[in-house]
């Protein structure tokens, strides 16, 4: 059984994986900063398979939570795949940026740019030995001049470059970077606290994708959830 580092496990699309990979008999090492959410989480994935799962509480931003979770992961054995869902928003509703705070901006880029290259760095000894994965969770705010997105956007942005150069860089490594497009999570309904978000897709429906980038054989480089599906469906 191989075993896979989620961030940001215990609700929406990196608890889709999570149960998707569960329910294969992968091993988990998962994260969030809501502790209680985490641990009723981790539970029930205990019992969607046969795998250990592994919940660890923290800010994907401290080094030693991100040091934590890599040595989790190596201590299980067989350290093949880490996704980087962990996000944060930011200020909702989106302030402009003439407007948006500088201080939020920093730790908008600790924990979307900064905390998953510390992640890969840590992983890539072992990802290399295996021919493992990185995945890391995008958006098209990252590539859309949507207004009052520029501190969210921009911090995805980086996530994005940091993740081209990486697959450059990284031969051995397959390096994916996936935008999941709109889905109903507490994050989405956070960027719009006003609308009614009941007719976005679950993150159940999108997670499947993520699970043909682990498995299959696809180049390293950008995806979107949307089309790896429909690309599925007409296979």
């Amino acid at each position: 059984m191989s075993t896979a580092i989620i961030t940001g496990a215990s609700r929406g699309l990196g608890f889709a994986v999570a149960a998707e990979l569960a329910a294969a008999g992968w091993n988990l090492v998962i994260d969030a900063r809501d502790e209680p959410a985490l641990a009723t989480a981790a539970r029930a994935l205990g019992e969607m398979g046969q795998g250990q799962v592994e919940p660890i509480a923290g800010d994907v931003a401290d080094d030693g939570h991100a040091v934590a979770l890599v040595e989790a992961a190596i201590a299980i054995g067989d350290f093949t795949v880490l996704i980087n869902n962990a996000s944060l928003l930011g200020p909702s509703p989106q302030p402009p940026l003439a407007e948006y705070p500088i201080e939020t901006y920093e730790r908008v880029i600790a924990a979307n740019v900064v905390a998953p290259l510390r992640l890969i760095q840590l992983s890539l000894p072992y990802l290399r030995e295996l021919r493992g994965t990185v995945i890391n969770v995008t958006s098209d705010a990252a590539v859309e001049p949507y207004p009052g997105w520029g501190g969210y956007g921009s911090s995805k942005a980086g996530l994005e470059q940091l993740s081209n150069v990486l697959a450059a860089e990284e031969p051995e490594v397959n390096v994916y970077w996936i935008d999941p497009g709109d889905m109903r999570t507490r994050m989405q309904q956070e960027a719009f606290p006003d609308e009614d978000i009941s007719d976005r897709p679950a993150p159940e429906t999108r997670a499947p994708a993520l699970i043909d980038l682990i498995d299959g054989d696809l180049p390293s480089g950008r995806y979107q959830a949307e089309h790896l599906l429909t690309e599925q469906v007409v296979a």
